[in-house]
C-alpha cells in the first residue's frame, strides 16, 4: 500500500524532521566530542592536571566549538532574535551538561576507585552520553526556539461596492477632523461582506 503526500500524518512529518535534527545535532555534537576528549587527554598526559579540571577545561572550549555549530549550521533558521538570551540559555543549559559530565567522573574516580587513564575515559564517555541527551532536550526546547509556524492566509473576500456615503459635512474644518471622514469612509467602502 503506497502512501501519498496527503495521506502522511503529521507525527510522521514531524518524525522525519527530529531524525534530521539529529543526524545534524549528532554531527556538531561529535566535533565537540572530538575537541573535548582532545583537550582532556592533552590536559592529563601533557599538562599533567587533575581529571576534574582537565574535564572542565576540555568541556569549556567545546561548549564554544559547539555553539558556532549549533548557531550557525542546525538551528540558523531558528529565531535568533535576542541573542543575548540565546547564549545565556545556551551557557547555563551546557553548564548544568558540564556538571553532569563531570560528576559521572569524579564519583568513578572517588566513589568507585577508577582512576587510569582508560577508566578515566570511560567515565567520561559516560558522563557525555548523558549529558548530550540533556542539552539536545534543552537545546530544541528552550535555547534555539523555532520560529512560529505562518498559517497560509485566508482567501480574500470578494469586494463588494458600497453606495458612496451622503455627503457629511464637517464639524470641524481642522485636516485631522477631514483625515478621520475620510478614513470612516474608507473602512465602510472596503468593509468585508457578511
Amino acid at each position: 500500500m503506497a502512501t501519498t503526500a496527503e495521506s502522511s500524518s503529521p507525527l510522521a512529518q514531524k518524525l522525519r524532521g527530529l531524525r534530521g535534527e539529529v543526524v545534524k545535532f549528532g554531527i556538531v555534537g561529535l566535533s565537540g566530542v572530538v575537541v573535548n576528549f582532545a583537550i582532556f587527554w592533552f590536559c592529563i598526559n601533557g599538562l599533567g592536571l587533575a581529571s576534574l579540571r582537565s574535564n572542565i577545561a576540555a568541556t569549556v572550549i567545546a561548549i564554544a566549538t559547539n555553539y558556532l555549530g549549533y548557531r550557525y549550521w542546525l538551528y540558523r533558521d531558528r529565531d535568533a532574535a535576542s541573542r543575548k538570551r540565546e547564549i545565556t540559555l545556551f551557557l547555563v543549559f551546557s553548564g548544568f551538561g558540564m556538571l553532569i559530565e563531570t560528576g559521572v567522573l569524579g564519583f568513578s574516580q572517588y566513589v568507585l576507585g577508577l582512576d587510569s587513564n582508560v577508566e578515566k575515559m570511560g567515565a567520561k564517555v559516560v558522563g557525555l552520553a548523558i549529558a548530550t541527551v540533556f542539552r539536545f532536550i534543552s537545546y530544541r526546547t528552550w535555547v534555539f526556539k523555532a520560529l512560529p509556524e505562518t498559517e497560509p492566509a485566508a482567501p480574500a473576500a470578494p469586494v463588494t461596492p458600497v453606495a458612496p456615503a451622503a455627503p457629511v459635512a464637517p464639524v470641524s474644518t481642522g485636516s485631522a477632523a477631514q483625515a478621520e471622514l475620510l478614513l470612516a469612509t474608507e473602512q465602510i467602502r472596503y468593509a468585508p461582506a457578511e
